[in-house]
């Protein structure tokens, strides 16, 4: 190597030190790939066995969510979110050690001390953020459906920070949860959901840990 070379491999080796570290960061999620495998939860009362998979994929200020479900519940509508922690704790899918008072099922608000709180829908428009009004996916009379959509990442993010201030979308800190059995599914009085929501909306059914899988 001659002295040329080293003299620029020394000044580009000082322009990195330089840049701030979220500039370095911001280059490398501009392209980012994020997968969770759903695993199912709460089968006795859901009667089936939900599994599937969701992607999220980052292409520049483009972010496309795909989510492919099989086994659900059919012929009905199934919520749909990411959920985690609002102080940044890596957040993990519930096992049955989350059913702290012992009627078998894990309700939604048992989740929480493991999974955090509902954050993110997956709906027509994610970024409105409207949890409990957003038009939601439809399983077919197979429990089978497919979601698919991509939107403006910034948006996302702008939403995101104004509802968890002080916090980004740490996608590999999160988890993505499927919910919803029959309306008449019969549930015991100790299974929880949120406010007047019917329990049967908000019960999970599958569940699984978002990992960042590619980069380029």
């Amino acid at each position: 190597m001659n002295a040329l070379h080293k003299s620029l491999l020394a000044v580009a080796a000082g322009l990195l030190a330089l840049a701030p570290l979220g500039a370095v960061q911001a280059a490398t999620l501009a392209h980012a790939s994020y997968v969770a495998h759903l695993y199912p939860l709460n089968t006795k009362v859901a009667k089936t066995a939900t599994r599937g998979e969701a992607r999220f994929t980052i292409n520049g200020d483009r972010l496309t969510i795909d989510i492919r479900v099989h086994g659900a519940p059919p012929d009905m509508v199934h919520w749909q979110h990411f959920h985690g922690f609002a102080d940044g704790q890596q957040a993990v899918c519930p096992a049955m050690g989350s059913d702290k008072n012992g009627d078998g099922i894990i309700d939604l608000i048992e989740t929480g001390k493991v999974a955090g709180t509902t954050m993110v829908p997956f709906i027509t428009q994610p970024a409105s953020m409207d949890v409990a009004h957003g038009s939601y996916p439809k399983a077919d009379a197979r429990g089978n459906y497919h979601y698919h959509e991509t939107m403006s990442l910034p948006a996302l993010e702008q939403a995101f920070a104004k509802a968890f201030p002080g916090q980004q979308l740490d996608l590999n800190k999160r988890v993505v949860f499927i919910h919803g059995v029959p309306a008449g599914t019969a549930l015991p009085a100790s299974v929880q959901s949120l406010g007047p929501i019917p329990a049967q909306v908000t019960l999970p059914i599958a569940c699984g840990q978002i990992e960042r899988v590619g980069a380029r």
